[in-house]
């Protein structure tokens, strides 16, 4: 029998582009990174001269010009012994077109509560020069104390500071705003709140405006510049609690995208007693601060569980821009939805986490138990365990397999694929801590194998590169690295360093130690055999090989243009291949190839999908992000450029799901890395498919993928949707790529003739 595709397309005859998007992430984002792959690949016998992909330089950065904050309100809250006063800081780094009016409506959600005589709410936001106009246009950073009011469009409250421009990705920023905040507003609790772009363990929180550098002895940091880092963040919490004298933070919570992590909690129970992220990116409207706000304030007795717990009963199902008709009509422009079909969409993808971080010695101690444990068996199983845990988005490009995945359906993978019992009982224990850990928890559909803490576990080609691997990981995520034995087991699995129960010491190999690849197979694919030569709509080939090799990881399916003229192949589709045999863990789906050598059978109808705005249809590729999903579930990307109406663009990622585009996500860098964050398209905005073409060289080899962009959609007033399209006639190279659990590929091609 032939063998479907596994994406959970509508159709059998999905063929969506995978493969190749990873081929171009990786000339882009791992020249930002400093490596990469740039091995030929036999496709065949023709010449071809592409013009290769740029490379866009990093801007260069200068120092911050200092600022003077100025006054205070006169009546802030009285400290009365009895532990129900609180402090609610928000730090609103809003120096940024895709958030600032996104934070500037998560201001207002606030003013709809409004301090009271109980709780202190006050806020530093930092504005966008030369993105959203609203409220009279305003720049630089401003420091308030909120009052009520009901008006969504408009802040009213009393501006207690002007400080001009100031650096919001700097440290010392969040210093000078919490230690003004407590020593103007004392409480016996006290909340902070940063909202911005999140990373993961390198941290976040940019500020285009001024321009700094980042420490240029960090790899990571010397390649991306400055940002909030994680050992930063670490730093600038110790200080506010030595210079206030906070014994710890009742909560801290980071509304922003993919920081509820092992490394980041880790840092944040040193200096709160509670905090709130989320795994994987968060929807443009952010949390329910009026929802949680309330809560608080009608009930100012609740401890930071109580708080934490109501940030994430509330999120998105009690946002102001679902509840009100108005704003909710304004957030979806003129589609039709009610309040209920509109969370239902946005809650399918979604994650966040309430965490009791007193907890966080046990979960650390479970942690290391499993890292010792998985250090005695076949490491290619933790390969197989790491491939196909739950993940989360990338900052470093879809080049690589991700990074990010979840700690508990990793620790119940290794288990279930080691059989091993001492793995078994470790990842029991990890369970179990992560049980005792969670205050509340939400995922959406789409991400089932989410159980609240996220751990970084590189392939060995982010493991050997500066920019991701140890170098960078042990300097920024220090605490974490110090306190656990995680950077130990990844040296281990990728080095065979070994390591005991009391080592402490931070491990960055040698960067001219080598890294082997427990997760690296010796695949080799046979010819392609075709039932036919000659393919049309309604009349398919079958598609034949044979796989021989372990550690099979995915194999998909591709399919190309070959421009005889030019000598070049454009990647018209490529898709997951389900295999015989599939596995289930928790909503989590993965192939199981079996052991030996196997015959693979497809059947190929020449068809490609295109996005319709309602005015213009345009050709791309589906990246499916979903391996056996049902077709309802399945979640596809295109990436491309974003061009808002005024002319400014960036980096983007369209996310689609069931027919319909779902999620628009901009990133801070180039080629779809660094820190993603929601846009949400107004009329007029412009998406320009990036199209990828491989040079053939004269041995007939593809090599390095050049980019090029392709059809643009624009926004207006109707749904973007996908539609099948019959592909143009002419001659294609069709066949299978083979990729291993650490990400290497191997391919086999024949040509076919379209009619």
């Amino acid at each position: 029998m032939p063998i479907l595709p596994g994406g959970g397309g509508p159709m059998s005859m999905v063929v969506i582009g995978v493969i190749v998007v990873l081929a171009l992430c990786a000339f882009v984002a791992f020249s930002l990174l400093g490596g990469g792959n740039d091995g030929d690949t036999d496709i065949a016998q023709q010449d071809f001269s592409q013009p290769a992909a740029t490379e866009k330089p990093l801007p260069t950065r200068v120092p911050p010009t200092p600022a003077i904050a100025l006054g205070q309100p006169s009546q802030p809250t009285n400290v009365t012994g009895g532990g129900d006063t609180w402090t609610v800081m928000l730090y609103q780094d809003a120096d940024d077109k895709i958030l600032e009016e996104d934070l500037f409506i998560d201001f207002n959600e606030v003013e709809r509560i409004g301090s009271s005589n109980k709780v202190n709410i006050v806020a530093q936001m930092d504005r966008y020069k030369g993105g959203f106009s609203g409220d009279g246009n305003w720049t630089g950073a401003r420091r308030y104390y909120v009052t009520q009011d009901n008006d969504l469009e408009r802040i009213n409250s009393q501006v207690v500071g002007d400080l001009g421009e100031v650096n919001m990705s700097d440290g010392q920023t969040l210093v000078d705003f919490v230690t003004w905040a407590v020593a103007n507003y004392p409480a016996d609790k006290y909340a902070l709140i940063l909202s911005d772009h999140g990373m993961g363990w390198p941290g976040g929180w940019s500020d285009p405006d001024p321009r700094s550098s980042g420490d240029r002895s960090i790899p990571l940091a010397a390649a991306i510049g400055d940002q909030l880092y994680l050992m930063e963040l670490d730093q600038a919490l110790g200080e506010i609690r030595a210079t206030t004298g906070i014994d710890k933070f009742e909560l801290i919570g980071l509304d922003a995208c993919l920081m509820s992590h092992m490394e980041v909690f880790n840092v944040l129970q040193q200096h709160a007693r509670y905090g709130v992220a989320s795994q994987e990116t968060e929807p443009a409207l952010g949390w329910a601060y009026t929802s949680f706000l309330n809560q608080l304030v009608n009930n100012p007795s609740m401890n930071g569980a109580g708080l934490g717990a109501a940030v994430v009963d509330t999120y998105i199902r009690d946002d102001q821009r679902i509840v009100d008709d108005r704003a909710r009509q304004r957030f979806v422009g003129s589609s039709s939805g009610s309040a209920a079909q509109i969370t239902r969409q946005l809650e399918s993808s979604i994650t966040l986490s309430a965490v009791d971080l007193s907890a966080m010695p046990e979960l650390n101690a479970a942690v290391n138990q499993l890292a010792l444990a998985l250090q005695g068996v076949d490491q290619r199983e933790v390969a197989k365990a790491r491939s196909y845990a739950q993940p989360f988005t990338s900052i470093f490009g879809s080049d690589v397999p991700p990074s990010y995945i979840d700690l508990g359906n990793f620790a119940q993978l290794a288990a279930q694929e080691t059989r091993n019992p001492a793995v078994t009982q470790a990842g029991q224990a990890v369970l179990d801590a992560l049980n005792g850990a969670i205050v509340a928890e939400r995922h959406g559909s789409k991400k089932p194998g989410a159980t609240g803490f996220s751990i970084y576990f590189p392939n060995s080609q982010l493991y050997r590169n500066p920019a991701a691997g140890p170098e960078s990981y042990t300097a920024i995520a220090n605490r974490f690295a110090a306190d656990s034995l995680w950077d130990d087991y990844l040296a281990f699995h990728y080095t065979g360093r070994r390591f005991e129960a009391g080592d402490s010491q931070l491990v960055a190999p040698d960067r001219n130690q080598p890294v082997e690849a427990p997760g690296a197979g010796q695949i080799t694919l046979g010819p392609v055999e075709l039932s036919d030569n000659v393919a049309a709509p309604g009349q398919p080939v079958l598609m034949k090989t044979v796989v021989r090799g372990e550690n099979i990881g995915n194999i998909y399916f591709f399919a190309g243009y070959l421009d005889s003229q030019a000598n070049s192949i454009y990647v018209a589709d490529t898709d997951f291949l389900t295999s015989n045999e599939t596995r289930e863990l928790n909503g989590v789906y993965y192939p199981d190839w079996g052991a030996g050598d196997f015959n693979l059978e497809f059947e190929w109808e020449p068809v490609v999908f295109a996005l319709d705005d309602g005015q213009n249809t345009v050709e791309v590729l589906l990246t499916p992000q979903s391996y056996g999903a049902a077709p309802e579930n399945a979640v596809y990307t295109v990436d491309g450029t974003y061009t808002y109406a005024d002319g400014e663009h960036r980096a983007a990622r369209l996310y689609l799901s069931d027919g319909e585009l779902r999620n628009v996500y901009g990133f801070t860098d180039d080629g779809q890395t660094g820190a993603p964050r929601e846009i949400l398209p107004q009329q007029g905005d412009r998406f320009t498919i990036t199209e990828t073409w491989y040079d053939l060289n004269s041995a007939g080899r593809m090599s390095t993928p050049a980019t090029q962009d392709g059809g643009t959609i624009t926004f207006g007033n109707g749904p973007v949707t996908w539609k099948l399209l019959d592909a143009a006639a002419g001659d294609y190279v069709i066949g299978f790529i083979a990729e291993d659990l650490d990400g290497n590929r191997t391919d086999s091609y024949t040509q076919v003739t379209v009619r």
